[in-house]
C-alpha cells in the first residue's frame, strides 16, 4: 500500500512540476498570438504593400509587437517604469500561484545582481547530504533551504536548518540547476566544491 502512496505522490508531483513549466509557456505563446491578432488591423494597409506570397501582415504582427515589448522593456528601467512595474507586480502578477518563483528562477538564470536568494548549498537531510538552495537566513543563523526534485527542480521540499547542516557553495547558480536537472551528474562538483570552501 505504500508503495502505491509513493507511486501516487511522485505521479502528482510530476504532473505538477510538468504543469508549472508548459502552462507559463503556453499562456506566453497564447498572448502573443492575440497581440498580432489586435495589431493586425494596423498593420493591413502597409502588408498589402507588400508582395502576396509574403505573409506581411502576420510579420508585421509580430514585429509590431515585439517591438512594444521592447519599449516596455525600455521603460521599466526608468524610474516612473520600475515604479509601475512593482505596482503591477505587487498587486497582480504576485497573486498568480507560481509567479514569484518563476521570476526568481528567471533573474537568477539571468545572473541578476537584484536577486540575491536561491543561493547553492549542500544540505545535511537526515543521514544524506543533498543540493540545495538557501531560501533566507534568520536573525539566529538557521536558515530557510530549498531542495529541488531531480530532473526538476521547480518542485521540492523547504526545510529549517541550523547552520552546521547548510554548507553554501560558491559556484554559479547555473551549474546547481544543471547538476540537477541531469539526475545528480555533476554533483562531485558540488561537493568538492563545499570540501573546498570548508578546507579554505
Amino acid at each position: 500500500m505504500s508503495e502505491i502512496k509513493r507511486l501516487t505522490a511522485f505521479l502528482l508531483s510530476s504532473l505538477a512540476a510538468g504543469m508549472l513549466v508548459v502552462v507559463p509557456i503556453y499562456l506566453s505563446v497564447l498572448l502573443l498570438l492575440r497581440a498580432m491578432q489586435a495589431v493586425g488591423g494596423l498593420v493591413r494597409p502597409l502588408a498589402q504593400l507588400l508582395p502576396q506570397w509574403l505573409p506581411a501582415e502576420q510579420a508585421l504582427s509580430l514585429l509590431l509587437v515585439l517591438l512594444a515589448c521592447l519599449l516596455i522593456g525600455v521603460g521599466v528601467h526608468t524610474a516612473v517604469g520600475r515604479a509601475a512595474s512593482n505596482r503591477i507586480e505587487t498587486s497582480i502578477l504576485e497573486k498568480i500561484p507560481g509567479y514569484s518563483l518563476f521570476r526568481s528562477l528567471t533573474r537568477q538564470v539571468a545572473g541578476s545582481p537584484e536577486e540575491q536568494a536561491w543561493k547553492p548549498a549542500m544540505a545535511e537531510i537526515e543521514d544524506a547530504l543533498v543540493p540545495a538552495f538557501i531560501i533566507e537566513e534568520f536573525d539566529d543563523g538557521r536558515f530557510t533551504v530549498f531542495v529541488p526534485s531531480a530532473p526538476t527542480p521547480i518542485s521540492g521540499s523547504v526545510y529549517i536548518l541550523t547552520p552546521e547542516r547548510v554548507h553554501p557553495l560558491n559556484v554559479p547558480f547555473t551549474d546547481a540547476i544543471k547538476s540537477l536537472s541531469r539526475w545528480g551528474s555533476g554533483s562531485k562538483e558540488l561537493v568538492a566544491a563545499m570540501k573546498k570552501q570548508e578546507a579554505a
